[in-house]
């Protein structure tokens, strides 16, 4: 544990067979001094199980962070995982995000002090997100375009994303019109930036609460680099039932609060404010 420098913080609910496939991309990974921090909302059993197993498998350490299922409560659990982490550089993805070999050797390569890093995903169809097995990802199979295609992906400028390297992959960076923002399924940033402005404002729940934490962390004067053509993941396809239209209202009223007023501290995150009688 000594060694370790990055802390990987997973979100999951009751999704096992996708975060299976996402533990084994990690257990690829050509940069291997790391932790997994599990931010578990509430799953049941069969998770807990799942997550058991697989430590006796991979090489990393595995810790599991659980709370009692009350509904979409990710804000609540990531601050906690967030508390959990044993070293000074944070990065979050989900439990349907696989990373490709080089995922967190290109988090460690461009990390700065006074930073943050923004990658995105490729979002892949139900029928490949299935067809996927260990072997695929151990082979890197679901990152070669070739498989995939032949596969049934269909042709779409974002397939670079798959395929870009190098100048290739920077120059995309640079001239990607999407805003370098925290995003929860592919970001990293120092610990102790996070702490700073108190983590996740646990009155948010699906809509952006990914985004309002970067937006807390540049009110603090910490800068975004964007790496969405250089860190890779693979987005399994899943439902959205926690999506409604309620919660997105209030999340981007609070983010509007947070922008207008330059907020960088949440009284509802980390540190709970006290409540006077």
């Amino acid at each position: 544990m000594n060694n370790i420098s990055i802390s990987v913080i997973i979100s999951t609910y009751n999704s096992p067979d996708w975060l299976a496939k996402v533990l084994y991309g990690y257990n690829n990974q050509t940069y291997r001094d790391f932790e997994v921090i599990i931010a578990d909302d509430g799953s049941s059993q069969e998770t807990i199980d799942l997550i058991a197993a697989i430590k006796e498998e991979v090489f990393y350490p595995i810790s599991h962070v659980w709370h009692e299922d009350n509904g979409f409560q990710k804000s609540q659990i990531l601050n906690k995982a967030i508390l959990a982490c044993n070293t000074d550089y944070i990065l979050m993805s989900d439990g349907d995000c696989i990373p490709r070999q080089d995922f967190l050797e290109v988090h460690y390569k461009y990390r700065e002090i006074g930073y943050f890093l923004s990658g995105g995903y490729f979002m892949l169809p139900m029928d490949i997100s299935k067809a996927i097995t260990k072997k695929d990802i151990y082979e890197g199979n679901c990152f070669d375009l070739k498989w995939l295609k032949d596969n049934g992906l269909k042709l779409s400028f974002k397939n670079n994303k798959l395929t870009a390297k190098g100048v290739k992959a920077s120059l995309l960076n640079a001239i990607t019109p999407t805003n370098a923002s925290w995003n929860g399924h592919n970001a990293s940033g120092w610990k102790k930036d996070i702490l700073a402005i108190n983590g996740f404002d646990e009155r948010m729940q699906y809509g952006g609460q990914d985004r309002e934490l970067g937006e807390r962390l540049m009110n603090l004067g910490v800068k975004s680099k964007q790496i969405r053509y250089s860190a890779v993941c693979v987005h399994l396809d899943h439902k959205r039932g926690y999506k409604n239209e309620a919660s997105i209202n209030k999340n981007l009223q609070i983010r509007k609060t947070t922008k207008d007023e330059k907020r960088t501290w949440t009284d509802y995150g980390i540190v709970k404010k006290e409540v006077k009688n």
